[in-house]
């Protein structure tokens, strides 16, 4: 099964068969990558990795894909000189990174989508997740963000070999 991401004039969309859902997308819309920090969320078809989730604020989300507990000290890099750029690292990191921990709660759920993982581009942009979206829908950095309850719903869908469709 694949989740599939659409926007036009009505705004953004995530639709897995079970009716459309409302996301947030980067500010630069669906558009080829440019690079690291373009603000674009990449079209195109991508693989769903795995889930983190954050074990002291949700309930372990239902699902069939590899899934771990974030820990207050995981980071991804996404520096591109690094040997680490795109990858899940330990902070603090000599490099930038991300913090998976967050304040806020948009990474209590994260599924981790294969972009620029295989092989890793340097510069080609850092992960896209599929996180939980602020509560206006504002944008992203380039992810695509759901409400809580439409996370939950699809994730519980998707089992190894589905895909998120960016289009």
């Amino acid at each position: 099964m694949n989740l599939i991401v659409t926007s036009g004039k009505d705004g953004a969309w995530l639709d897995w068969g079970a009716g459309k859902k409302r996301a947030a997308i980067g500010p630069g819309g669906i558009a080829i990558k440019g690079g690291e920090g373009d603000g674009i969320t990449p079209r195109g078809t991508f693989p769903v990795r795995e889930i983190f989730y954050r074990a002291d604020r949700i309930a372990k989300p239902v699902t069939a894909l590899p899934l771990r507990a974030t820990q207050k000290n995981d980071g991804w890099c996404d520096a591109p000189d690094d040997p680490n750029y795109n990858r899940p690292v330990t902070l603090p990191h000599p490099a930038s990174a991300e913090q998976m921990w967050r304040e806020d709660h948009l990474y209590d759920l994260v599924v981790v989508l294969g972009y620029n993982d295989n092989p890793v581009v340097p510069g080609r942009g850092s992960a896209i997740f599929l996180h939980l979206a602020r509560t206006d829908f504002s944008a992203t950095h380039g992810c695509v963000a759901l409400a809580y309850d439409d996370a939950l719903a699809a994730v519980a869908q998707l089992v190894p070999g589905d895909q998120v469709v960016i289009s």
